[in-house]
């Protein structure tokens, strides 16, 4: 799993790679915390394009930082293109409290 950060306005950008599961997971949400708590940001976004692979707790890191965000009153927004990330995050009801989008540009514009 690999994961790089950016900053857009006051939007965190969290790109991941490789595999979302609960091998991964622990670690990837102690330090997407740690960095978006440490710039003071209200805003999210989780970029999944480059996922191989992600299971139930991929689905509660998303869910955690969703309420992390609502918390600063912030938003959180999803960037993936994959069939298999979007059809796993539609079963898990994900599209009904958090946008998904194809690209970062739309993501910021929301």
């Amino acid at each position: 799993m690999q994961m790089d950060y950016d900053i857009v306005d006051d939007y965190l950008i969290v790109k991941l790679s490789g595999e979302l599961d609960h091998h991964t997971s622990e670690s990837l949400r102690r330090k997407i915390d740690r960095y978006y708590s440490s710039k003071n940001l209200s805003n999210l976004i989780l970029d999944l394009r480059d996922l191989k692979f992600m299971d139930s707790s991929g689905i509660g890191l998303i869910m955690g930082r969703y309420k992390m965000c609502k918390d600063k009153k912030g938003n959180i927004s999803i960037v993936s293109t994959s069939p298999y990330i979007n059809r796993m995050l539609k079963m898990s009801g994900i599209y009904q409290i958090v946008d998904v989008f194809s690209d970062i540009d739309e993501a910021i514009k929301g």
